[in-house]
């Protein structure tokens, strides 16, 4: 594959944010970043062996059907590529295996969860242990919201961030695990990466802050290695300053502060697979 990071960017099937997360990991520095089709996964004119950093974007999957993501998520568990036969499922497993990257944002999230990808607890892809459902407002949520970043957290996207400020844009947001045992568990363990925060990073139950409901406030986990990593906010959508609520009022970088979470990530590719 040579030394340039290759990046997959899924789209189809109601993906709508495929254009803006190839921009941002190409400002992040990834020297391919490819747009692609997921039928061109399943016919097999396309493998996952081929690229580093695979991404699910935002968008409304197979119309949330089933739940937000969870048709594609038995799409990707189940079906096989056409031209090897082999699962779809065996390359996304092959793609970890070999110490690469997943980033899943908003509908993306929430179908790494479906899949059973994050968290993962024990090392059990495929074995969903969380879910994401509907807003406690019971409507759609567009807003910019405060992140905490645990320290503590194995995400390699997120390595050495303290705080972010990025858009939520969804319905299904609010992040659910079967008992608080297992909540506990979650952060005991690293897997909690983001927390919905007030101004002073504290994370908060309460609306509008917390824009869902999520219980802990969770906004994002990760996966066992941390090289898989999942979150409800759009870091996407804030890749330049203009995008910023307040632009015209502060001063700002020309480069949003969404990027860095794409900057490490091609990082790691470069100083651990390249």
């Amino acid at each position: 594959m040579g030394g340039k990071v290759k990046v997959l960017v899924l789209a189809g099937n109601g993906i709508n944010c495929e254009y803006e997360t190839a921009h941002a990991f190409r400002l992040a520095g990834a020297e391919e970043v490819e747009i692609v089709f997921i039928y061109d996964l399943l016919e097999g004119s396309k493998s996952l062996d081929d690229y580093h950093i695979l991404c699910f974007p935002g968008g409304f999957l197979d119309g949330d059907d089933l739940g937000a993501a969870k048709a594609c998520a038995n799409r990707f568990l189940h079906a096989r590529v056409k031209r090897t036969g082999e699962r779809l499922w065996d390359q996304v497993l092959r793609f970890i295996e070999e110490g690469k990257l997943i980033l899943g944002i908003c509908n993306g999230f929430q179908l790494l969860v479906k899949m059973g990808l994050v968290p993962a607890m024990g090392g059990r892809y495929g074995q969903q242990q969380a879910t994401l459902t509907f807003n406690d407002s019971g409507r759609f949520e567009d807003r910019w919201v405060y992140l905490k970043v645990n320290p503590s957290s194995r995400c390699v996207f997120t390595h050495g961030l303290e705080k972010l400020y990025l858009p939520v844009r969804h319905g299904e947001g609010k992040f659910l695990v079967a008992d608080h045992g297992v909540l506990g568990e979650l952060f005991e363990g690293g897997f909690v990466v983001l927390q919905y925060a007030d101004r002073d990073l504290n994370p908060t139950m309460q609306y509008p802050l917390n824009p869902n409901g999520s219980e802990g406030a969770v906004a994002g986990i990760c996966d066992p290695s941390g090289r898989v990593f999942g979150l409800m906010p759009h870091p996407e959508a804030f890749h330049h300053f203009t995008n910023h609520p307040r632009w015209r009022r502060e001063s700002l970088p020309e480069v949003g502060e969404g990027v860095e979470i794409f900057r490490r990530g091609v990082q790691f590719i470069k100083e651990n697979v390249l």
